[in-house]
């Protein structure tokens, strides 16, 4: 197998080596491939890691409102809605074709303090460097994209950018949720 470290210089400058993927999900199928963009390819993700009681995550920003960096409107109800409002969006994985709209999850960062959010989006990890995504790359498959609400709730500084968090199903308000469906139907 060729290494861009064996090649002479000019050579490297003509040949750009992907980078290695060999990436096995939870669904048992590959999980990532290359989505070429404006010069540069972002890793693409379909699935996202098994949720658990502690599920690791990175939480980024969004502006969920009209003209915000989130594009579009949120997935779950096709309506911008108030940074404001303690609402984030899923990594395609973790979103599951819609399954989770609605759904309350609890987040803890690392400096002990915690929150409950509601699912109001999809952070697109196939997609990407569209209109339709404010021309931002697909986001990772471990991505928890929270409004400004939820970066003050924790108590954490949103310029930073991307913060290690670990957030999980809140089951008390999920189950809630299921019996209000219930009775609907």
């Amino acid at each position: 197998m060729l290494s861009s470290k064996k090649l002479p210089a000019k050579i490297n400058e003509l040949i750009t080596f992907p980078p290695q993927v060999v990436c096995m999900s939870y669904c048992n199928k590959p999980c990532r491939d290359l989505y070429d963009c404006i010069d540069y390819s972002y890793p693409t993700y379909v699935c996202s890691p098994p949720i658990t009681s502690s599920t690791p995550a990175k939480l980024t920003n969004n502006n969920f409102s009209r003209g915000g960096d989130g594009g579009g409107p949120a997935e779950c109800d096709e309506k911008y809605h108030s940074n404001k409002n303690l609402i984030v969006g899923l990594s395609t994985g973790w979103y599951k074709g819609g399954t989770r709209c609605n759904q309350v999850i609890h987040i803890r960062a690392n400096n002990g303090r915690s929150v409950k959010v509601k699912v109001v989006d999809e952070c697109d990890s196939r997609n990407g460097c569209d209109a339709e995504h404010a021309e931002q790359p697909p986001c990772g498959n471990d991505i928890v994209n929270g409004s400004d609400a939820v970066w003050e709730a924790l108590g954490l500084d949103k310029e930073i950018g991307v913060v290690n968090i670990t957030w999980s199903i809140d089951q008390e308000t999920s189950k809630t949720f299921v019996m209000m469906l219930q009775c609907m139907l």
